[in-house]
């Protein structure tokens, strides 16, 4: 399943490549443009493992990318993480489909996490804008026991959950195929 992931990226790579001409990004000049209340959904079901990876700005989640230093600041960080520490309600997946939460795991600077070291950054750190770019980064992994129930993926809960998030790019792999679209809180769910 993990190469079915990371094969995700290369079989929609047409589409990633013809999308970037259409709304490059000219400030950091990459396909992985971070771009306030637009999130990355990658998602796989192959038999009965369903794979689920969330890629968000942290604007869109918490409403700010800075460190969390304020007392509400770090309550809404805390309160993020507990709202993505359900992904079984944030995905709305049916209960039909008997799936569970094999492994989760969630990562970002406002968690603690270090950040990612990148090519972005020269060594005398005058790229100061750049640090400002928090993101959020969610994979799940479920086991369902009954996959054929899987019929759509409704990401309605996610637009009403962080409603600065105003699109997510999917890209999905399934028994019918893969598909790359974007969907928004008025489209909300797409079919496996």
């Amino acid at each position: 399943m993990r190469r079915l992931l990371l094969a995700l990226p290369f079989a929609l790579l047409p589409l990633a490549v013809a999308h970037a001409a259409d709304e490059h990004d000219h400030e950091h000049g990459s396909l992985s443009a971070h771009e306030h209340g637009v999130g990355r959904l990658n998602a796989a079901l192959d038999g009965q493992t369903l794979e689920l990876e969330l890629e968000s700005p942290a604007m869109n989640l918490v409403g700010f990318e800075h460190a969390a230093t304020t007392d509400a600041d770090k309550a809404k960080v805390a309160a993020v993480r507990a709202q993505l520490e359900k992904p079984l309600v944030l995905f709305n997946l049916p209960k039909a489909a008997g799936c569970v939460v094999a492994t989760q795991e969630l990562e970002s600077p406002l968690f603690g996490d270090k950040p990612d070291a990148d090519d972005d950054h020269d060594e005398a750190g005058k790229d100061e804008h750049h640090h400002d770019h928090s993101e959020i980064h969610a994979h799940y992994q479920f086991s369902c026991s009954a996959p054929g129930a899987l019929k759509n993926l409704d990401l309605a809960n996610i637009f009403n959950t962080f409603p600065a998030t105003q699109k997510i790019q999917v890209q999905l792999i399934s028994p019918s195929g893969q598909q790359g679209v974007e969907v928004t809180a008025k489209a909300a769910a797409l079919k496996f």
